[in-house]
């Protein structure tokens, strides 16, 4: 029973990421159309358009990308929170030899891509900050191609690419927490602190109904916007608090995953995409193209990616330090390796804290991204679709 309700976990979560991915990739391609249409000068004064109080000085009074970018996507860090949790404690991750491959991959394939983008920006100090734009992967995006593919891809390499990514949003947090926080205020940090022990002290006492976690979490966010870290780290934080029990029906952790996943996956991804990936490009050359912020991180997504990726990988199954994903080819762990270079969300997300406020230099990081995304989709794609399965003994 518990092996069957894992697998239905599994199955609703990509098929959640699948149908996002899609409307992600959609609601990308509207912004596209709304910021070179006639209707730009609308759409750019929508996302600034002030809709609340000066919660942070830092931030300024509130607008609607920032409660896009703040808020709603603090939600997205809370269900990217409950997956890694579960993960940890009876998925992929529980035990220890599952836990070394996309490990292995997921570390190569942040660190390579940062070492492309330096190398090729080393020219040009004020683009360092920009160094974790291409290391993550963006899910969503990742699954709707492959959900495009159906039975072609094993679904070991479903699963592989999905905990590779869940290792990789680890990694992200932890970047944001470190590198993209500014001028902490100590006072809102400790009511931070506050909080979230009084969470885990529901934890310990026994508490297994979601609102009291739910107004912790709320409260998180709130202090943690006020203290100069990036909000989405309270949803990470609030998850690792929130109880985890063995029958998933009574699990607060699952019922909120369950809960939460199609309201990311349908409203806050699509809706992120929409208020992010819009640039226009009247006045722009193709010399964009060559200039070192866009072709960095084009390049460090599409070939950083996939050589930290699959490179790892191979040395890890030849040195005998893990197994390769069952019942797939090299070919096709390959165009897994290319898809994982889709950074979409979570780098546009972390150019947005590398460069703010800065137009310009956002509207280079968008295209790419977005160069890199599509080229590695559009790669990942063709090797899955024509890849011969692996023949079995």
């Amino acid at each position: 029973m518990i092996a069957e309700r894992a697998a239905s976990v599994l199955r609703d979560f990509l098929a959640n990421e699948a149908l996002g991915g899609v409307l992600l990739i959609a609601a990308a391609a509207l912004a596209m159309v709304a910021a070179n249409s006639p209707f730009a000068s609308d759409y750019f004064h929508l996302l600034h358009v002030e809709t609340g109080p000066v919660i942070a000085p830092a931030i300024g009074p509130m607008t609607v990308h920032l409660w896009v970018n703040d808020g709603l996507m603090a939600l997205f860090f809370l269900l990217v929170g409950l997956e890694i949790k579960r993960e940890l404690i009876d998925g992929e991750l529980a035990r220890p030899d599952r836990r070394r491959l996309p490990i292995v991959a997921a570390a190569a394939g942040m660190i390579c891509p940062a070492i492309v983008y330096l190398a090729i920006t080393a020219g040009a100090a004020d683009l360092r900050s920009g160094w974790a734009i291409p290391a993550a992967t963006d899910i969503a995006f990742a699954i709707g191609v492959l959900a495009l593919l159906g039975p072609r891809v094993p679904a070991s390499l479903k699963l592989f690419l999905t905990t590779v990514a869940i290792v990789d949003d680890m990694g992200a947090v932890a970047i944001i927490a470190v590198f993209y926080s500014h001028g902490l205020v100590l006072f809102a940090l400790a009511g931070a602190a506050i909080v979230a022990v009084a969470m885990v002290a529901m934890n310990r006492l026994g508490v297994v109904r979601l609102w009291p976690y739910l107004l912790g979490f709320v409260l998180l966010w709130l202090l943690v916007l006020m203290s100069g870290v990036h909000a989405t780290i309270a949803g990470v934080v609030a998850a690792m608090l929130i109880p985890v029990r063995r029958d998933h029906r009574v699990s607060p952790l699952h019922r909120l995953e369950h809960a939460l996943n199609p309201w990311v996956a349908y409203g806050v991804m699509p809706l992120f995409g929409f208020a992010n990936a819009g640039v226009a490009l009247t006045g722009l050359s193709p010399a964009i193209m060559v200039e070192p912020l866009v072709l960095g991180i084009a390049l460090a997504l599409f070939f950083g990616k996939q050589i930290g990726i699959y490179g790892s990988i191979r040395i890890a199954v030849r040195l005998g330090f893990a197994r390769a994903p069952g019942g797939a080819s090299w070919t096709q762990i390959y165009g897994v390796a290319l898809l994982a270079g889709i950074g979409f969300t979570m780098s546009l997300f972390i150019g947005g804290l590398a460069f703010p406020g800065n137009a310009a230099v956002m509207d280079a990081v968008k295209i790419g991204v977005l160069a890199g995304s599509i080229l590695s989709a559009l790669t990942g794609f063709l090797v899955l679709r024509f890849a011969a399965p692996r023949k079995e003994d």
